[in-house]
């Protein structure tokens, strides 16, 4: 595997690469291909046995691997994360304006710190279906800004704080002019080469147009758009790539889900029903029985990787006093008494015993009683599946701003871990 900082870079360019889940997506897939994978559609009919394959259900993607000697009950160990992160998606009619200005209307999607996306170009990412049925991805170069208003016109936003309606002051400016004379959607089928009287829907989100890149007085820290949970993802795909499957081991799969952050209720969410067709159809392939269908799932296990929350030095009263997850000192184990995360002993004690094997440390994140965390896929698909499932990601801060911040050790070392976990019998 990679070192730190070369794993690192290349998170930073799987980043770059996506700005939306569908790209997200794309780009995982186009990485699998280089790797060997074979491509299924859902529509066909797929081979049983031995193999490495993917398949891409709008913006969610999950990869497999069947080992040599794969019989009907032989386990699944499933990566599961997320493709999507906090953002702005274009609404209808998303070509407003005022006072001269050309304006986006977009609608927040899921919990994205809002003050943080002010003052940055943005650009519109996402998919463009046409009338005829076909889909095509679509992204601009630096496009938007919300802009924020001048401190002489707001005398005490910095003793009072900053307020946004997010219906009134979250409208991105994008050029000069009518709104009636111009269309939004006219540039996003332009920059995918479609014509614009030919697009019949979209799904388009706002990216932050930075790089990511390393920082800190010894170059320790990497900051980057859409960490929550491009991390995860590309340590799962990282893995499953540079996995060496034993002949007689589980079944390796990464499970890359669109939708989290709005409660992953869809097709392509983790609560909808895209892994169990998967592992039925795998097990089919297997002839596998419905008993030995669900011996399988009784010999499987869900790593659910999603980012989770270093202290905060400013703020480190809002953390646990004795649980507080540093930087660089690797990937959290998340616990939750109300089951917010899935981790339960059996899960703790066997993702001990893999960063153990691999040499990686591990840390352990409780939320603060006064202050209740959010969840993540876990709970949905030990509860969807019945499969043993435990919570872990990497600690970040400035979670769900426009540009997080990570430990350059930490996504490296989630990776060697599930390397690990993909080969193990659990």
């Amino acid at each position: 595997m990679p070192s730190a900082i070369e794993h690192i870079q290349d998170l930073g360019r799987f980043v770059g690469a996506s700005p939306s889940s569908f790209h997200a997506a794309a780009e995982a897939g186009r990485r699998l291909l280089d790797g060997g994978f074979s491509p299924l559609f859902e529509r066909d009919q797929w081979p049983g046995g031995p193999g490495k394959f993917f398949t891409i259900r709008d913006g969610a993607i999950i990869a497999w691997v069947v080992p040599e000697a794969a019989a009907a009950t032989t386990g699944f160990n499933v990566l599961g994360a997320h493709t999507d992160s906090p953002s702005f998606k274009l609404k209808p009619k998303p070509s407003t304006g005022r006072a001269g200005w050309l304006q986006a209307g977009v609608e927040v999607y899921g919990g994205p710190l809002l003050n943080s996306w002010l003052d940055r170009e943005l650009r519109l990412a996402g998919r463009l279906v046409l009338r005829d049925g076909r889909t095509v991805l679509t992204q601009t170069g630096p496009l938007l800004r919300f802009p924020q208003l001048a401190v002489h016109l707001d005398r005490a936003v910095n003793s009072e704080g900053l307020q946004l309606g997010k219906q009134q002051q979250m409208n991105p400016v994008w050029g000069l002019g009518e709104a009636s004379e111009s269309d939004l959607l006219a540039v996003l089928a332009d920059a995918a080469g479609v014509p614009a009287d030919q697009v019949g829907g979209y799904d388009i989100v706002a990216a932050d147009c930075q790089e990511p890149g390393v920082f800190g007085g010894n170059g320790e820290f990497f900051a980057s758009g859409r960490l929550d949970n491009l991390s995860s993802v590309h340590a799962g795909l990282s893995a499953l790539l540079a996995f060496e499957p034993q002949a007689d081991g589980p079944i390796a799969v990464f499970a890359a889900f669109d939708h989290e952050e709005v409660g992953s209720g869809s097709a392509s969410g983790a609560s909808g029903p895209f892994l169990a067709d998967v592992l039925r159809r795998i097990s089919n392939g297997l002839a596998a029985s419905d008993d030995q269908w669900r011996r399988a799932l009784a010999a499987s296990f869900c790593l659910s990787a999603d980012a989770g929350h270093a202290v905060h030095p400013n703020y480190s009263e809002r953390h646990d006093p004795a649980n507080r997850p540093q930087l660089n000192a690797g990937p959290l184990l998340k616990i939750n008494a109300n089951q917010r995360y899935a981790t339960d002993a059996t899960g703790a004690a066997a993702f001990s015993r893999l960063c153990a094997e691999a040499n990686i440390p591990y840390q352990e994140f409780v939320s603060n009683n006064d202050i209740p965390c959010g969840s993540t896929i876990g709970p949905l698909t030990a509860t969807r599946l019945g499969i043993r499932t435990v919570d872990v990601g990497i600690p970040l801060l400035s979670m769900h701003s426009a540009r997080e911040m990570c430990g350059v050790q930490d996504p490296r070392h989630l990776a060697r871990v599930t390397e690990g976990f993909f080969g193990t019998a659990l």
